[in-house]
């Protein structure tokens, strides 16, 4: 699903089927539930929305994301998350950090570093306290097709707007929503040049 006419174009020529969209949608969420629309989906049914900015998001990742939802009849959305190794990058304010409750449900995400070890980094800021995982958030999302319906229904929460951060609108308007740890390691995102560099030497040393 993009509004990028070079989008399609790459896409279409390794045999993606591509929906045209809206140039207006304020995040890929709002661009996604118009592409259901258009594939005329029922409520009920549950969609992945794998983001361009994750190319090497493993499949295996794909299917636990969807299968987390499924069984979760009172949510309508669910993503995943791992565990962050370095101070370096609890700090990083590109990557999007969460903190969930003990069931698993989302509480909040930020690009903050959450949650705060005050103690420890009172002492010292250096490294992670031992024993602590913050958590980093993976950019892939399931939704149920009613939870999307909603989305779109409602004007973008206050906190969505100062995070930049798409699935607080849902989190905002007190939507369910499961994380949990992901299957498998997931290399990260593109948000940087340095990012996107990275990524074409993978694939360049695999092909």
């Amino acid at each position: 699903a993009t509004d990028d006419e070079r989008i399609r174009v790459v896409a279409s020529a390794f045999g993606a089927e591509v929906c045209m969209t809206a140039p207006s949608h304020p995040s890929g969420t709002d661009r996604l539930q118009e592409a259901v629309s258009a594939l005329g989906l029922g409520g009920d049914e549950i969609v992945v929305n794998v983001q361009g900015d994750e190319p090497l998001i493993p499949p295996a990742v794909i299917d636990q994301v969807a299968a987390n939802l499924a069984r979760e009849a009172d949510c309508g959305m669910a993503t995943l998350c791992e565990p962050l190794e370095s101070v370096e990058a609890f700090f990083d304010p590109n990557i999007v950090k969460l903190v969930r409750d003990v069931r698993s449900r989302a509480l909040y995400f930020s690009r903050a570093p959450i949650p705060w070890p005050r103690d420890a980094f009172a002492a010292d800021r250096s490294r992670l306290p031992e024993g602590f995982r913050p958590l980093r958030h993976i950019g892939i999302y399931a939704y149920r097709v009613a939870a999307l319906n909603r989305y779109v229904s409602w004007p973008r929460h206050p906190l969505e707007i100062l995070e930049s951060l798409e699935q607080l609108r849902l989190l905002g308007m007190g939507e369910r929503m499961r994380v949990d740890l992901a299957c498998e390691e997931v290399p990260g995102g593109i948000d940087t040049p340095a990012d996107l560099e990275r990524v074409r030497a993978l694939f360049a040393a695999s092909a």
